[in-house]
């Protein structure tokens, strides 16, 4: 038995969340800045969540999508997942996927253990090389690897020219936090994500998914799916990139919030949040994804 996706947002609502930018940033005054009630978030950085604060004592409805700057001072992939986020279904979305307080009958998603199979595909010792086990784990995402590639991977030259670029692109920074000249064209994480994107039967989505299986914190999951929910700006990195910077970090900010709000590990990213977030609230609209 699978999960709803429209499983019910209300556990975790009132819990104090940890992070100490939640309640730091007091006005001049020292008075709070508005606390969304459901997540204790400021209001200002809480994308999950519609907020009533008030204005001059007079209460006003605000939306987490536009909520910090105006849309027009936001990217279009900023403005579009801070609408997307916004939903109350969010937390339980999570929550299903990640198979978190299911009943014993109920199974999560086999994507569940994706970054999380074997140790994961980022930990010191193999983070610099493709391994079988970073194979399987992709294919918990519903992708595989043709089997004359992966063996190149782990046997070939392919794996040789993989691990020299992996070894160039850093392990230990998310992407808020990276310059985006290590997301863009020419970049050694462009230049792996072409290099498989040549192989016979590896496409682009496939690509992406054993880069971010090795790099989660810097590299999205980025599929038909999500593509569909998100429209196809001409580097979804780079935008991507722009849309966690932009007003002072509030989606990179919210996307941890959410991500505490719904009980899921620390060890999971905010770009794997991100992605989750978003693949099943578009899957569950069932849109024929191109």
């Amino acid at each position: 038995m699978r999960c709803e996706q429209g499983a019910s947002t209300s556990i975790g609502r009132g819990r104090t969340p940890g992070p100490s930018w939640l309640r730091e940033n007091l006005t001049g005054q020292d008075r709070p800045q508005p606390i969304c009630k459901q997540c204790g978030a400021q209001v200002s950085a809480c994308v999950a969540h519609p907020h009533d604060v008030e204005k001059d004592g007079v209460p006003m409805a605000t939306s987490p999508a536009v909520s910090g700057v105006p849309n027009g001072a936001l990217s279009p992939l900023g403005h579009r997942l801070r609408v997307l986020l916004s939903s109350d279904r969010v937390p339980g979305d999570l929550r299903c996927y990640f198979g978190i307080g299911l009943p014993p009958d109920v199974l999560p998603f086999t994507g569940s253990r994706f970054e999380h199979l074997a140790g994961g595909g980022d930990r010191s010792e193999i983070a610099d090389r493709v391994t079988a086990e970073d194979l399987v784990a992709v294919q918990t995402l519903s992708v595989t690897v043709p089997a004359p590639v992966a063996l190149d991977i782990l046997e070939g030259r392919l794996g040789v020219q993989l691990s020299g670029l992996l070894h160039a692109i850093p392990t230990d920074i998310d992407m808020v936090d990276a310059d985006a000249s290590v997301l863009a064209d020419g970049s050694p994480a462009d230049q792996a994500w072409s290099l498989l994107c040549d192989r016979h039967g590896v496409n682009w989505v496939i690509a992406g998914k054993v880069l971010a299986r090795k790099r989660p914190r810097l590299l999205p999951v980025y599929d038909r799916i999500v593509r569909c929910a998100v429209g196809r700006p001409p580097s979804f990195w780079l935008a991507l990139h722009t849309a966690l910077r932009e007003d002072d970090a509030a989606l990179h900010r919210g996307l941890l919030a959410l991500r505490q709000v719904a009980g899921v590990p620390e060890t999971v990213s905010a770009l794997r949040v991100c992605d989750v977030a978003v693949w099943m609230s578009h899957r569950a609209g069932g849109h024929p994804c191109p």
